[in-house]
């Protein structure tokens, strides 16, 4: 990892990521803290106890060698170990309990940075940058779970969105080989961006932005989750499993279609992009329309790369972002929960790609056609159980959310989540067959 970070600047990353962290909970009660038993989401109180458990095996425990501050932490919190469906029952702390903990370990990570100064070993930078993305990936968890459980939006939010009109169109992208992945002098970097390897990608031809509400209102209408011809046999087991005739925050009343954003139900806004659905879901509109979802390499290739200066191919150079190598901010992209919901397609021209893509950082994230599959010469990093789990048995995602935190981003950055999940801040753009 070639990056120098400042212990200040660590700092206040910590103290960022916790403040969101905080104002993502804050105003909900003791029930819902805890909120009811599903698979898809976490009890809120135990998900708190649990970041303050991570910054504290990864940095005071396993750098420092310290004992923990709770001598039951790791039978409570250790997400590798303890099952899903036994967070419900752990005797967790109250939330008293649990923010005096949370306190407890942000203190001590404070004075351990303070202590060192700036000359911090690269070890040192590398887990501190890892307890912060972390703590930023739950951000989102956060997030989308008072969507999931219908509470009201998060302190600050919004609620609104830049309405735009639509952004119809593909731009051509010429194909070639290029260097799928990060590079080392990229700076931090999680293990499944390892290491850029050579790819070679035929032309294709993508859309200038995702599939919109009312794009995808059209496939509704047209029956769409009726016909099983638009649903290969697991996409049609999935939906008899959840029942939908249309997507899950969707519903139609006499006549008129409302969309519910946390505890409110409004009219979809016709050129934002349609959200919450499954790669299903992806997978069936695009048969609809005779589309296609891109591959991972085709939405990195569109996203970072630029025309060859001869007019043909594509240049050796790779963007960090889609509109070059500036930090995002709102010119470019929605992130950070800034606007509290999606915004219109057409909107932040500022941070097209090279080739004339909108939004590929920010506003949803992106499914693609790909298997979340480890790179050539894959290695684990030390926090083993971030990506090699789940490896075949996921779907990638691109580009990131509105409720996503900007420095987590970049072109490279993959997630990935299993093709049923509808509950995460995801679309799709598409490709032409």
């Amino acid at each position: 990892m070639n990056q120098t970070v400042t212990a200040s600047q660590l700092i206040a990353y910590l103290d960022n990521a916790r403040e969101r962290t905080l104002r993502l909970v804050r105003g909900l009660n003791p029930e819902q803290l805890m909120g009811p038993r599903l698979p898809i989401v976490n009890p809120m109180r135990w998900e708190l106890g649990h970041l303050a458990w991570f910054h504290e095996y990864w940095i005071l425990r396993k750098l420092d060698g310290r004992p923990p501050l709770l001598a039951q932490a790791d039978a409570l919190y250790d997400s590798s170990t303890v099952d899903h469906d036994r967070r419900w029952d752990l005797p967790l702390p109250s939330i008293d309990d649990t923010l005096d903990y949370m306190k407890s370990v942000q203190d001590a990570l404070r004075r351990r940075l303070l202590a060192q100064g700036d000359a911090l070993p690269e070890r040192d930078i590398y887990f501190h940058l890892l307890a912060t993305f972390h703590e930023d990936m739950h951000a989102e968890a956060f997030t989308y779970m008072r969507q999931t459980l219908a509470y009201p939006a998060p302190e600050g939010a919004t609620l609104a969105g830049m309405v735009t009109g639509a952004l119809p169109g593909d731009v051509e992208v010429p194909g070639g080989s290029f260097l799928l992945g990060a590079n080392p002098e990229d700076g931090f970097l999680f293990d499944n961006e390892k290491w850029a390897h050579p790819v070679t990608v035929g032309p294709f031809c993508i859309a200038r932005a995702p599939v919109t509400n009312s794009e995808f209102l059209q496939f509704v209408e047209d029956d769409g989750y009726r016909r099983p011809e638009f649903w290969d046999e697991s996409g049609r087991s999935w939906l008899a499993l959840t029942g939908l005739h249309a997507p899950v925050y969707w519903r139609c009343d006499s006549g008129r279609w409302l969309i519910r954003h946390f505890d409110q139900w409004n009219p979809p806004q016709p050129h934002a992009p349609v959200t919450h659905v499954s790669w299903h879901e992806a997978q069936a509109w695009c048969r609809w329309a005779h589309r296609r979802l891109p591959t991972e390499a085709e939405w990195e290739m569109a996203a970072a790369c630029e025309p060859g200066h001869n007019g043909s191919g594509i240049a050796t150079r790779k963007r960090r972002f889609p509109w070059g190598d500036e930090v995002p901010t709102s010119r470019h992209a929605n992130l950070d929960g800034a606007a509290g919901r999606t915004v219109g397609v057409a909107a932040a021209p500022e941070g097209d790609s090279a080739f004339g893509c909108r939004q590929m950082i920010g506003n949803v994230w992106e499914w693609t056609a790909s298997t979340f599959t480890p790179y050539p010469g894959f290695s684990p990093d030390p926090y083993h159980d971030y990506s090699v789990p789940w490896f075949g048995s996921r779907k990638v995602l691109r580009g990131g959310s509105w409720a996503t935190p900007a420095r987590l981003l970049r072109n490279t950055w993959r997630n990935f989540f299993t093709p049923e999940r509808n509950d995460i801040f995801a679309g799709f753009r598409t490709c032409a067959l």
